[in-house]
């Protein structure tokens, strides 16, 4: 209950549950890592984890629509999301960090750099440039070719730089009361979130089958796949945010002058949108 000053929420079993339930997950992940055998176990923890996500945040919803949370309670609800956002800045930047240690330290070392008399250590006329592609008879296998940025990459980053603008544009119409012009902006950035998933797809697509690239395709396949697939992950969890949000605005939910949850979710897509312009250029473009 509220008491004005200080917010003490209910006994909930969600926290232990959902700690059962990434046990589980992670073990079923450990067992198919080993063993190859663990996927059941996994599936049964990830569906776990969505569900008591799902409950969870329904009792979370039902509280805020009952009028229980103080200033107070928006505070902790206003830090939580920004340690939250920061973990995730820190996230992506170890995996920026691997890709320019590996292109300003690791190729010039592998090209004989800093080594007199070193000649190529991979395979027989190596010249240690990005991207980095080997010959199909090299003992360190690597795509034979790399997309073009100036095609499905570039669409994709002005669908994600055309979704913070109708995002931003339904905060300000939900802010100064305008409801229907607030839930067809934020309709048309789910689209576009939609729409970046699915290019993404046929880009995958078009990577494995015609480029050779994947995540055993030597240095450049695994920092390629982990730093867009982790993003496209992200894309994939705003899109279902938005989208919860977008039902619940169709229900009424949410004042003008109160939508921290609306305004959380615009705080984490507009993150993803600008963690994909840095992938667009220094794994793309540079």
């Amino acid at each position: 209950m509220s008491s004005g000053s200080y917010y003490v929420p209910a006994t909930s079993r969600w926290p232990v549950l959902g700690s059962i339930a990434l046990g589980v997950m992670m073990i079923g992940a450990g067992i198919q890592l080993v063993y190859g055998t663990g996927m059941p176990v996994l599936a049964v923890g990830l569906v776990a984890v969505v569900a008591v996500m799902g409950l969870w945040f329904r009792d979370v919803v039902h509280e805020s629509m009952g009028g229980l949370y103080d200033a107070q309670m928006d505070r902790s609800f206003r830090w939580g999301m920004g340690w939250f956002i920061f973990s995730e800045v820190m996230f992506f930047a170890a995996f920026f960090g691997a890709l320019f240690y590996v292109r300003t330290f690791a190729l010039p070392w592998l090209g004989g750099e800093g080594a007199k008399g070193v000649s190529a250590l991979l395979w027989p006329g190596f010249i240690p440039e990005w991207p980095l592609l080997s010959p199909p008879d090299a003992a360190v296998s690597g795509p034979h070719g790399v997309l073009s940025p100036w095609q499905l990459p570039l669409v994709n980053t002005l669908l994600l730089v055309t979704s913070s603008i109708t995002l931003t544009v339904a905060h300000e119409a939900l802010k100064l009361g305008y409801r229907a012009t607030c839930r067809n902006w934020l309709a048309a950035t789910v689209g576009l979130g939609i729409c970046f998933i699915v290019i993404q797809g046929v880009e995958y697509y078009e990577a494995y089958h015609h480029y050779g690239i994947t995540l055993e395709a030597g240095i450049f396949g695994a920092t390629f796949f982990i730093l867009t697939g982790f993003h496209g992950l992200h894309v994939i969890i705003g899109t279902l945010i938005l989208a919860t949000m977008l039902v619940r605005i169709i229900k009424g939910h949410f004042a003008n002058e109160q939508h921290f949850g609306f305004e959380a979710s615009c705080w984490y897509w507009h993150f993803v949108d600008v963690v994909w312009v840095g992938l667009f250029i220094f794994v793309y473009v540079l």
